[in-house]
């Protein structure tokens, strides 16, 4: 049986998915962009910037699902160029505690609203 997981903290999605799907114990989070939920504005350019709030938008979800990132076990991040590799792995690492999950990260020809960094989760109670 599958849960729906929605949060006002993190953003609408902007097509036909959800936040977050919950199935047994796994956790399936929809691919985050750097969409701030407090006045749905799209930060773009500064690709720190849009990292950080791509991960507050992930956290969110957790939280939601009563979970953080000690319970992820598979990423994927999506980068507008890997150029971008340095600066978005220097962020991400600092939202775990050294126990990190599996990972790709791969670079693509365009993203949703033209963002430099998208990331989704599978995280497990």
């Amino acid at each position: 049986m599958k849960k729906i997981i929605k949060t006002n903290n993190a953003p609408a999605p902007i097509g036909p998915y959800n936040q977050a799907v919950m199935t047994g114990n796994m956790l399936f989070i929809s691919g985050q962009i750097a969409i701030n939920p407090e006045n749905d504005h799209l930060l773009l350019g500064d690709i720190e910037v849009e990292t950080h709030q791509v991960m507050k938008n992930l956290k969110a979800i957790l939280m939601e699902a009563e979970m953080d990132f000690s319970n992820v076990v598979k990423t994927s991040i999506f980068l507008s160029d890997m150029s971008h590799f340095a600066q978005v792995n220097e962020i991400y690492h600092t939202y775990f505690n050294g126990e990190y999950p599996a990972r790709e990260t791969v670079a693509v020809l365009g993203l949703p609203k033209s963002v430099n960094v998208e990331i989704s989760m599978i995280a497990t109670k």
